[in-house]
């Protein structure tokens, strides 16, 4: 019964609201107010499409705020967002559209995202790539993702081979493994292990993690694709769908 009383509050308020200025929620008794509340409860019992047409029309309006504020927000962090040396860039570094991926090792969502990644780069010679580490998961991921800045500062031609050992691997992602998938990958383990401790992999994830929460991101893998801001694994014919809008401004170019 609460949802249905709220509701008909909203409206009685509403009603009010478009009365002439005499009128005032003052104006009625508690009675009034009583039998008014009835009349709308009774009506949504009768009609409750109106609370889906409702709901639909919140969201609608809910979407149309985030997309504007995400808007905004991807143009004060443009820079950072697109173009920080600070995150690993793969297909064409000219392309027109850029693909963000923040990840996180230990999501089994990323990595089923990996594939669509993957076939994005190979389908679509003008796009660019880059990704981000964003360990929100587990202090595993926070290990893994120090390694892989770490490997990134060493040899960033390096990197997607590292990253697909890590994230296509069974089992948690910890720094163990992370160093494991270097060492398969070609890298300098021993060096890696000093860089760790280097203000970079430290001032690399706290830039992933600002950006993030300045676009309310909460979760992996989330991307920026243009204007818009993706969170959640989208397939890969949604993400194509992004890209197109981000291109020419609907879904197929």
């Amino acid at each position: 019964m609460r949802p249905f009383r709220l509701l008909a509050s909203a409206l009685f308020a509403a009603a009010l609201c478009g009365a002439p200025q005499a009128a005032s929620a003052q104006s009625f008794s508690d009675t009034q107010r009583g039998d008014i509340e009835t009349i709308v409860h009774n009506y949504l019992l009768a009609h409750p499409e109106v609370l889906e047409d409702a709901m639909n029309e919140l969201n609608k309006r809910q979407a149309a705020a985030d997309e504007k504020k995400h808007e905004a927000t991807i143009a004060d962090n443009s820079d950072a967002i697109f173009n920080s040396p600070r995150g690993v860039v793969l297909g064409n570094k000219d392309g027109d559209v850029t693909f963000v991926e923040f990840f996180d090792y230990n999501c089994g969502y990323c990595k089923r995202a990996m594939a669509d990644m993957l076939d994005l780069l190979k389908s679509d010679p003008k796009l660019k790539v880059v990704l981000k580490e964003f360990p929100v998961l587990s202090e595993g991921s926070v290990e893994a993702a120090k390694v892989a800045v770490a490997a990134r500062m060493q040899d960033p031609k390096k990197y997607l081979d590292f990253h697909t050992k890590l994230l296509g691997g069974r089992g948690p992602a910890d720094k163990a493994r992370a160093m494991a998938a270097a060492k398969d990958a070609g890298y300098d383990t021993a060096r890696i292990e000093k860089d760790l401790a280097s203000p970079e992999v430290k001032a690399t994830i706290e830039e992933n993690f600002k950006l993030a929460e300045e676009m309310g991101m909460n979760g992996t893998p989330s991307y920026v694709i243009g204007k818009q801001v993706v969170v959640g694994a989208v397939g890969l014919d949604g993400l194509k769908e992004k890209i197109g809008i981000a291109r020419c401004g609907k879904a197929t170019c």
